[in-house]
């Protein structure tokens, strides 16, 4: 039985690796001023790798072409304890890396440093993002190249890296349904404490208006 959940698990995680794998980079737009985050999933010790390129909206041609070198692109990254671990301008089209050492939802911000330019001043800038987490943001054909590997070689290495990003998926996973357990034990001990708090509030109410409605009837000499 517990064979047949590893293997349900290390597949799960196979097809989710596999479906990061297929997604295209995206593209968005942003303003002068316009700040764009993004929240990326991610176990420890991962490396990702972001690539991206900017397009500047031409009015007159009624299309977007490549940006100047000028206009560059500031990138920001936070871990999930908000503390920042990338924080570094680039230039129109570029490359950018780190390495995540806290499992958990790691924000990704860029926004441009166009109030320095004035060409950009009302126009809209379009980025294409594509962002490589774990073993995807490997480069085989140049690390094959430089290490002289064979075809086999570079396959088993392939596999190994795979296996390793599976059991830091598989980890990142068990750590998720940890902090949900816990944040569960912690809402239903407020709970249990509250439903105690409620009833003691009753009961000392009950108590206080039967005193109260004593006192009153002896007053009125009812009783």
């Amino acid at each position: 039985m517990v064979s047949v959940r590893m293997k349900s698990s290390v597949l799960s995680v196979v097809l989710l690796n596999l479906f990061y794998s297929l997604v295209p980079a995206l593209y968005f737009h942003i303003g002068e001023t316009e700040k764009k985050c993004f929240i990326e999933e991610i176990p420890d010790e991962t490396m990702i790798i972001g690539n991206y390129r900017t397009q500047l909206y031409d009015k007159q041609r009624e299309e977007y072409l490549p940006a100047t070198q000028g206009l560059g692109m500031f990138v920001e990254v936070k871990d999930p304890d908000d503390k920042v671990i990338l924080s570094r301008q680039y230039g129109s089209e570029g490359r950018f890396t780190f390495t995540s050492h806290t499992p958990g939802e790691h924000q990704i911000c860029l926004h441009s440093n166009s109030s320095k330019f004035s060409l950009f001043a009302g126009g809209m800038l379009r980025v294409h993002l594509d962002i490589q987490v774990g073993e995807h943001a490997n480069n085989y054909a140049e690390i094959a190249a430089k290490d002289k590997l064979t075809e086999l070689q570079l396959r088993v290495r392939q596999l190994v890296e795979q296996v390793d990003q599976i059991q830091k998926e598989q980890n990142y996973q068990r750590y998720r349904e940890e902090r949900f357990r816990q944040t569960s034990e912690s809402t239903n001990q407020r709970v249990l404490w509250w439903s105690i708090v409620q009833t003691l509030i009753l009961v000392a109410i009950g108590i206080w208006q039967m005193r109260h409605l004593k006192s009153f009837f002896e007053a009125k000499k009812l009783v």
